[in-house]
């Protein structure tokens, strides 16, 4: 079952779970080698010129089709993320400054702490648009690294352009692009909170009368400047570049509201920013620890074999390709390769998520960061240290992050023209009436004064964030961790959720799922039998029949001459018997094979179960079958899900069989197998080039550029990997994935509360804005006009607490 024309994969592994002395080899037996054609994928990006009032986000697609149920959505929208506070136009991640590259162009990088959103990158792309030489520009916005392209004979003019923005940048060597970015100076939170508790002083004096407006307006001071003085700064710096972004808009609402008198007012505005940006800094942050989290995976060092034969260890990153390499039972593997000697099971789930450890033998592949378990290997080196796959899965993630552009608030692009517009307007009343009307110079300014009132946006600011932190609480009642408003704005877009298998929809633990007897001369002694050898063990499918044992309260019997049968299974004597626990091959070895024996074997691995049996020295005596177990809340998850209108797709390391049975016992649309990290990505990419809202679910590390690249990540919090939970948009607590429905209905809730308030603070607005031109309001009726329809968003939005 999977898509039309899909291309196919070559993996060079084995997706069939083989274990250590169990090696499942259905896959070979029905037919399938594990050999896949190969297939080459486009990506295709938008490399367009963006200014600082148009906004243009743009997504690599890959050139893979969808299902066909999954066409007809095409909503020819652009896909993105972003920050509250930061939502004024950005630039994709690449931007083109001229039509041709030159040939002898460089490329240069830099690391500017100061570059942590959109509002920087605005200001950085127009300052080097206007330098000459400069051609293309490449930010990279997790990581704060801005590459140029440019013919400039040094970096001098650069890093000059960007200093003039109020910013450092630190010339980076090829070498220090994926280094550490090491400790980032964070904003202390106590000048914040001390101006949070000025400000609302100020508010309450002010509203009760109870101090002197000296009073008020010193406290109110104390706010602004304890927390808004890097606000003006960037607001200053915007202004003399002609970029009016959210900075200089607030540094502008907050002046005007001091200078009409309006101290209280202007220090809540200022403090609700600042809060914001706090927000979105640890927002980056959460990126940026996913990425070092990926980055512990691989080990530094690694044994290699030296000139002469010895064995030494060094650094990974000084291991040259066709370098043999030894790893002991229980280290990380450090680089990829190819087995050249011993035998292993290997625990491959951080890169391909499958649910139980692979053996490996002489030609097998190995990948970096995955877990040696149970005995020696030695490999021959096949990618260096920034080329392995894991080094892929790191930059996918770094690319996925730095894609995905931020979304553009109807708040922000409506104030970039609503908030000039009216200072300008304010202006001209209190200035052209009285010098070309005759008028009263008193009666035109006290109406700019009150227009200026009615204006100020802080009813549009407050209304955002008290909605989507109301929603934020009310989620984390309900265990679902949302780790900003721009996803759960977003949750109400998704059409589709593609989700993982082992550990999101199933448990990630295998247990025993079935168990027939072969010899009826053993009905009551094979599970006790099987139970006493797989205790001996320490392989997961062993360890699940021992376990069925002992939950049935089964006796563990002495077992003597025990022996461990690399890649087929294990014996030893129970009561003077030789016994085996084996599988496929092993039967073959002992020529016990049957074909109605070879039949129950195929169902069975038909359904993405691992089978084992029980022999002795003249058959097989009993069958068992060990599987991962379907979490109870995933067949109603996905009723919900469709219910809500949103399709599903799994998508999954295991192999095809396994998806595509897991996928028809939950209800899901789409099952596709045998998908490593990059192709979970180019699947995601690819309902993109549709024009879909994807969300992605995992819950390891193998999922992480998936859920980078999606529209919403979901991670499970419970079982789930630190690096999946923190790349992340959204962690279901206690693993329930009827947590996501419940996810998308808050979603579209807090949506429409949103217009709500948005409409309101414009409606009101409109009206005292005609009452202000016809003369009748005075600056009473505008501050209580101001501060009534503040409360009265913030009271709905407050709404969503008790939903």
């Amino acid at each position: 079952m999977s898509l039309p024309n899909q291309p196919q994969h070559r993996h060079d592994h084995d997706h069939d779970h083989a274990k250590p002395g169990h090696d499942h080899t259905a896959a070979k037996r029905c037919g399938g080698d594990g050999t896949q054609s190969t297939a080459t994928h486009e990506h295709t990006g938008a490399d367009s010129l963006q200014t600082a009032t148009a906004c243009c986000g743009s997504r690599s697609s890959a050139a893979r089709e969808v299902p066909a149920e999954f066409d007809g959505h095409g909503h020819g929208h652009a896909h993105g993320h972003g920050v509250d506070t930061c939502a004024a136009s950005s630039a994709p991640a690449q931007v083109r400054l001229t039509e041709r590259t030159s040939d002898d162009a460089q490329l240069s990088r830099f690391r500017i702490q100061a570059m942590d959103c959109p509002t920087e990158q605005t200001l950085i792309q127009d300052k080097l648009a206007k330098l000459p030489g400069v051609e293309q520009l490449e930010f990279n916005l997790i990581n704060r690294i801005l590459g140029v392209r440019h013919t400039l004979a040094d970096t001098a003019a650069i890093e000059s352009a960007i200093a003039s923005l109020g910013m450092h940048a630190e010339p980076l060597a090829d070498s220090d692009e994926g280094a550490a970015m090491g400790a980032i100076p964070r904003t202390p939170w106590w000048p914040l909170a001390l101006s949070g508790v000025a400000a609302l002083a100020a508010e309450l004096l002010h509203f009760t009368g109870t101090a002197p407006e000296w009073l008020v307006a010193l406290l109110a001071l104390a706010a602004i400047l304890g927390c808004g003085l890097g606000t003006y700064k960037k607001g200053w710096i915007a202004l003399k570049n002609r970029n009016l972004n959210i900075n200089a808009l607030m540094s502008i609402a907050v002046t005007g509201a001091v200078l009409i008198g309006q101290w209280p007012e202007a220090a809540m505005v200022m403090v609700l920013f600042s809060v914001a940006e706090l927000i979105e800094a640890r927002s980056l942050d959460r990126a940026r620890n996913a990425i070092g989290g990926l980055l512990q995976l691989s080990p530094d060092r690694a044994t290699v074999q030296q000139p002469d034969g010895q064995w030494r260890e060094v650094d990974v990153r000084e291991v040259a390709l066709e370098a043999r390499v030894r790893v002991k039972p229980g280290e990380r593997i450090g680089l990829d390769g190819q087995v050249l000697s011993g035998q292993s099971s290997v625990d491959q789930a951080p890169i391909t998520g499958e649910s139980l450890p692979v053996e490996k033998g002489v030609g097998d592949t190995l990948f970096a960061g995955t877990i040696n378990q149970a005995g020696a290997l030695e490999y021959r080196v096949t990618a260096l240290a920034g080329q392995s796959t894991l080094a892929r899965i790191i930059k996918a993630v770094e690319q996925a992050q730095g894609s995905r552009a931020p979304t553009q608030r109807f708040v922000d692009r409506f104030s970039r023209v609503y908030t000039p517009v009216v200072f300008a307007l304010a202006l001209a009343i209190a200035v052209l009436p009285p010098l070309f009307g005759g008028a009263a110079w008193f009666d035109w300014i006290y109406r700019a004064l009150v227009l200026l009132v009615v204006a100020c946006p802080c009813a549009l600011v407050i209304s955002t964030p008290v909605t989507i932190v109301s929603g934020l609480a009310a989620a984390a009642r309900k265990g679902i961790l949302i780790k900003g408003g721009v996803y759960l704005e977003g949750g109400r877009k998704l059409d589709i959720l593609a989700l993982d298998k082992t550990g999101t929809l199933t448990h990630g633990k295998p247990v025993q799922t079935d168990f027939q007897v072969l010899d009826p001369a053993f009905e009551h002694q094979a599970q006790a039998l099987a139970a006493s050898l797989g205790a001996r063990s320490d392989h997961p499918v062993s360890r699940a029949i021992a376990q069925s044992g002992e939950q049935q309260g089964l006796p563990v019997q002495e077992v003597l001459q025990f022996e461990a049968l690399g890649g087929r299974g294990v014996r030893g004597e129970i009561g003077g018997q030789r016994y085996h626990l084996g599988n496929h091959r092993l039967v073959e070895e002992l020529g016990l094979c049957s074909p109605t024996l070879e039949a129950s074997l195929d169902v069975l691995e038909r359904q993405g179960k691992t089978v084992v049996l029980l022999l002795d020295e003249r058959g097989p005596l009993a069958l068992f079958a060990v599987a991962d177990t379907l979490k109870p809340s995933s067949r109603e998850a996905i009723a919900e899900l469709h219910a809500l209108g949103i399709k599903t797709l799994m998508l999954t390391g295991d192999n095809p069989h396994t998806a595509e049975a897991i996928a028809a016992q939950v209800g899901i649309d789409r099952a596709e197998g045998n998908l490593l990290p990059e192709d979970k990505l180019k699947a995601i990419e690819g309902l993109y080039a549709q024009g879909h809202r994807v969300g992605m679910v995992g819950d390891g590390i193998n999922d992480a550029p998936a859920l980078a690249r999606a529209e919403i990540g979901f991670a499970m919090a419970a079982a789930g990997s630190d690096s999946a939970i923190e790349t992340a948009d959204v962690a279901l607590m206690d693993d329930d994935l009827r947590k996501i429905p419940a996810f998308v209905r808050l979603s579209r809730q807090a949506r429409a509360i949103l217009v709500q308030n948005i409409v309101l603070a414009l409606g009101i607005k409109a009206i005292f804005l005609a009452i202000t031109f016809a003369g009748m309001a005075t600056l009473w009726m505008a501050v209580f006009a101001d501060m009534g329809v503040s409360l009265l968003v913030v009271f709905n939005g407050l709404r969503l607490l008790r939903r």
